[in-house]
């Protein structure tokens, strides 16, 4: 690709991006800039990627066709402001923070630029994310298919309507957090009943490593699989029977609704 991406901001998400596009031979080097707010930042980012960093904001503007918006929600209008009257007539903007609404760039920036707004997730930052993507009315079907190809280097993706990203925000930007509470709940469980403790964490992520790929691979409905496991009168069926005994299957459904609600009220 001959397109120059710039990346305003690198956290975690941004380096993920980074590392995808790099890792893939996506994109030469030589084509990517970052923006970060410390020189201790710049100087490790420049280690890690080679790529060209700066102090600027307003650097990365000039130079990017495709701009990522890797800041926190509360920094997006005041980064706009700055860099707005910098940025090149047909840029597309991309955007991937939760509660910052499409209208809200197009107020901020003008409802004529290219803008898509999307939500990875961190395990993008081992190359199986999930995201979601919704462009304006701006982006033709080229310049989506462009942005896919993007995030195609760090995992799948999902074009979505804008009014469902609260939910995908509660099903798959904050659900890895859930994962891994159940990982440590399972090995916490595996440590009292004698197993030494990082056997217990290795054996527990591979299980839910192994039984996602189960359900991908198959494309079985996951009541199936589960009744795969449960044998009549057997140890699964008795450990299930305690998790619903106990609201597993509602203290999930109504965390995500939590979550989704709180996505909504963010800004």
């Amino acid at each position: 690709m001959n397109k120059k991406i710039g990346f305003i901001g690198c956290g975690n998400m941004g380096k993920a991006m980074l590392n995808g596009l790099i890792s893939s031979n996506y994109i030469n080097i030589d084509n990517i800039m970052v923006s970060t707010r410390s020189e201790e930042s710049k100087s490790n980012i420049i280690d890690e990627f080679k790529v060209k960093c700066t102090l600027d904001n307003i650097e990365v503007a000039k130079f990017s066709d495709i701009l990522f918006l890797a800041i926190k929600p509360n920094m997006y209008k005041k980064v706009i402001n700055e860099i707005k009257g910098n940025l090149k007539k047909d840029i597309i903007i991309v955007s991937i923070a939760a509660g910052i609404n499409l209208s809200d760039l197009e107020e901020w920036l003008d409802k004529d630029y290219k803008i898509v707004k999307t939500m990875p997730n961190t395990p993008a930052l081992v190359g199986e994310g999930m995201s979601a993507i919704c462009p304006n009315l701006n982006v033709n079907k080229e310049e989506l298919r462009l942005i896919c190809n993007i995030f195609k280097n760090f995992g799948k993706y999902e074009i979505l309507e804008e009014k469902y990203f609260d939910g995908f925000i509660a099903l798959c930007g904050s659900s890895p957090a859930y994962v891994f509470m159940f990982i440590e709940a399972m090995a916490d469980a595996a440590v009292k009943l004698g197993i030494p403790r990082n056997k217990a964490y290795k054996m527990a992520e591979q299980s839910i490593l192994g039984s996602a790929k189960l359900a991908l691979d198959t494309g079985k409905h996951p009541a199936e699989l589960k009744d795969m496991v449960c044998s009549p009168g057997g140890t699964t069926i008795e450990a299930v029977t305690e998790l619903e005994s106990n609201g597993f299957r509602n203290a999930v459904i109504k965390a995500m609704e939590k979550c989704a609600e709180k996505s909504k009220n963010i800004q």
